[in-house]
């Protein structure tokens, strides 16, 4: 009937209707192909905003002129590109990558790997992770880069303060941040500031503990084998707590996915402050990909059976370091040299005088692997520590010295441990005849983290024995200086106790504890600022911030980093010397309060008079820089007074604006000219110039001879 014909063709109608409402959602559903940005091989991870990012490298980024510092994380103005060649992720040819941003490092350590060569870098306010290019579940990832501001704001006169963070991440504070899909009550809010990530702990389960070797080894070659004493070794286990650096909940199995970024503990400096700006409250550290968290090598006893402080010592206050002895516990050294070791450890930790306001001593035991015997906090007295060393068992195995380095830099000297910040960091190295593995990069590594190294060698090779020495002249490549004073040779064991007084001497001297100093604690940094009238009042401001800018990344006190600043113009005029003020807020104040001069540009005659303000009254064991800023040609001679100040081993860096005089920047600055000048064409641009100052400044003083 036509009502039933009807009804069919309805019904008919809105099952149609309903499959092509279906399908239009199903469409709506399908996910949206990721469209990915090219990056230049020039672009540092610091210039982009972007907190988690997939760009696409081009060919050709392996090169020396785009530097990378740090291995696994990198600083945040390494390229990124080369950054990633050097990690392997890809390849000289290009490709994807993803890029996260991390909190700033302590430490970066420089490698040679695929062929780039990282460089070393004490500490950085932010760093990057960078791994495949392959999208993280439930992460959106944006289309474009987000790239920082070309104008920094300008200091105002008056009682503006100067900002002491990172202005161009201030600025851009309301940057997105890659979320996940679906958000649940347990994800750490967007952070408001660039400069601040919130963190989350997750606990991870404990580490599964070793069996002990009970196979004695020996030294490859006929190296002298001694009475062997029986081998203790006792292992811990501890739960570890890991710290999220994005900001995000992680769990245990999403770390792998970070590259890396965190292990047990992290990399230590010389003089944390205690109480460490945002920024560098999370230290980390980086292990290599492929290997787990737990699968370390490493055991320690510290946690196993820790000990109160029986009763507090205030020490010999002359001599305030915090101190690692390295214990040779190898098979070699025998079941009596052994004991003749502890003894020579307890008449040093008696004649050091222990205590809080003094030295501090802590004892690492190696043989195959590192352990600590205990840590700098655990005995607060000389009595407490000898007794402590006399119940300590051989642990026997070979002398794995680098080994036992680099566990001491990445896990001895931490606050948690007792380091203190303000004292020395000294390690000494006892080693019965030689090394079986090679020291020289895990020492440089360690000078570079401010750690200073002593060795005392007892009974070296012999001369029909060193053709079995793995490394020739070890000890010249692991000390802090080859001078001679950072190494001790004994010729027998139970001659060993004659180097008690020597010993104490020696790390008691803090003035020549020279690895104490990274280039951000040991230098006089003068400004020689042109305020001449074709700068201007508002223009002088920004120069000002500029000035800030660099001085607020070194550690400033009245025995670290010292600033100073002369303003010039036909005259000259001292704004403050390098013994006016001791602090980092005090500088920053007096740079505020500088008020601008107007009038000519004799620039020559302001390099003399720094010259003689500033540098003359400099501490001879700090490193002299100068750094001018100009924004014209000067009315008298830049060369002489220059050369004169090159002379007297001050280091010019010199910074042109807008009508400098190319000639006369590379007259001003030390040589190489290309890495001590610089130019701008608009004080707006100053910024762009922070981070590779303070770049060229580290890489010179890394590259420092150690005679």
């Amino acid at each position: 009937c036509p009502f039933s014909l009807t009804l069919c063709l309805f019904v008919l109608g809105v099952f149609l209707t309903c499959t092509c409402t279906a399908k239009e959602a199903t469409k709506k559903t399908k996910k949206a192909k990721l469209y990915v940005p090219q990056i230049d091989c020039d672009v540092k991870a610091g210039k982009i905003i972007n907190p988690e990012f997939i760009a696409k490298c081009p060919p050709g980024c392996q090169d020396v002129k785009h530097r990378v510092y740090g291995t696994d994380i990198y600083a945040s103005f390494s390229s990124v590109c080369n950054a990633a060649i050097h990690s392997g992720v890809i390849d000289n040819t290009g490709g994807k990558i993803l890029v996260q941003k991390v909190a700033g490092h302590s430490g970066y350590r420089g490698s040679f790997s695929n062929g780039v060569r990282s460089l070393s870098l004490p500490r950085w306010r932010e760093s990057f992770l960078v791994s495949e290019g392959k999208p993280r579940k439930g992460v959106t990832y944006p289309s474009t880069l987000e790239y920082s501001s070309s104008k920094s704001t300008a200091v105002k006169s008056g009682n503006a303060n100067i900002p002491t963070g990172d202005t161009v991440h201030r600025e851009l504070q309301t940057a997105p941040v890659p979320t996940p899909a679906a958000q649940t009550a347990t994800t750490t809010p967007t952070p408001t500031s660039t400069t601040t990530d919130p963190s989350t702990t997750v606990p991870l389960p404990t580490s599964t503990p070793a069996a002990a070797r009970t196979t004695a080894r020996t030294r490859p070659g006929p190296h002298r084998v001694r009475d062997m004493g029986q081998k203790i070794i006792f292992w811990a286990t501890a739960s570890l707590v890991v710290t999220s650096l994005s900001g995000t909940h992680l769990t245990s199995a999403s770390l792998l996915d970070h590259a890396g970024a965190q292990r047990q503990e992290p990399v230590a400096t010389f003089q944390r402050a205690a109480s460490s700006p945002a920024h560098l409250e999370m230290e980390i550290d980086s292990w290599k990909p492929g290997l787990s968290l737990f699968d370390t090598g490493f055991s320690s006893k510290e946690e196993l059976n820790p000990k109160p402080l029986e009763s507090i010592s205030q020490g010999n206050q002359n001599c305030k370091v915090d101190l690692s002895f390295l214990m040779d516990g190898s098979w070699s050294i025998g079941k009596r040299r052994f004991q003749l070791q502890k003894r020579f450890l307890g008449n040093v930790a008696q004649a050091l005088g222990i205590g809080r306001a003094g030295p501090l001593m802590g004892i690492v035991q190696y043989g195959d692997d590192p352990s600590t015997e205990f840590n700098l906090k655990t005995y607060a007295n000389s009595k407490d520590l000898r007794n402590a060393i006399e119940k300590i068992q051989q642990k026997g195995g070979l002398s794995n010295v680098g080994k036992a380095l680099s566990f001491v830099n990445k896990n001895f000297f931490l606050d948690a441990n007792g380091n203190r910040g303000g004292a020395p960091n000294v390690v000494v190295v006892m080693v019965d005849g030689w090394p079986t593995d090679r020291v020289e990069e895990a020492s440089r590594l360690a000078r570079e983290s401010g750690i200073n190294i002593f060795f005392v060698t007892v009974e070296a090779a012999a001369q029909s024995e060193k053709q079995n020495v793995i490394e020739p002249n070890f000890v010249d490549k692991a000390v802090c200086r080859t001078s001679g004073f950072y190494s001790i040779s004994v010729p027998s064991w139970f001659g060993l106790h004659k180097a008690v007084q020597p010993l104490v001497k020696r790390v008691c001297d803090t003035e020549r504890l020279a690895c104490s100093k990274t280039c951000l604690n040991a230098a006089d940094i003068g400004f020689v600022i042109d305020g001449s009238s074709s700068v201007g009042t508002g223009n002088f401001r920004t120069v000002l911030q500029f000035v800030a800018n660099i001085s607020k990344e070194f550690e400033i006190s009245d025995t670290d980093t010292r600033v100073g600043a002369v303003q010039y113009t036909y005259e000259q005029r001292l704004e403050f010397g390098f013994d006016r003020y001791s602090t980092k807020q005090d500088v920053l104040n007096a740079i505020r309060r500088i008020s601008y001069w107007s009038g000519g540009t004799s620039t020559g005659a302001a390099i003399s008079y720094a010259s003689e303000q500033l540098f003359g009254k400099s501490k001879p064991s700090k490193r002299k820089i100068m750094i001018l800023i100009t924004d014209g040609r000067s009315y008298d001679d830049v060369s002489l007074p220059a050369m004169a100040a090159h002379q007297n081993g001050v280091i010019a860096y010199s910074i042109g604006v807008a009508w400098a005089a190319p000639d006369e920047l590379e007259a001003i600055a030390s040589d190489p000219a290309k890495e001590h000048s610089f130019f701008v064409d608009e004080f707006d641009n100053l910024y762009r110039y922070v981070n590779q100052l303070i770049q060229n400044i580290c890489t010179e003083f890394n590259s420092q001879p150690r005679n």
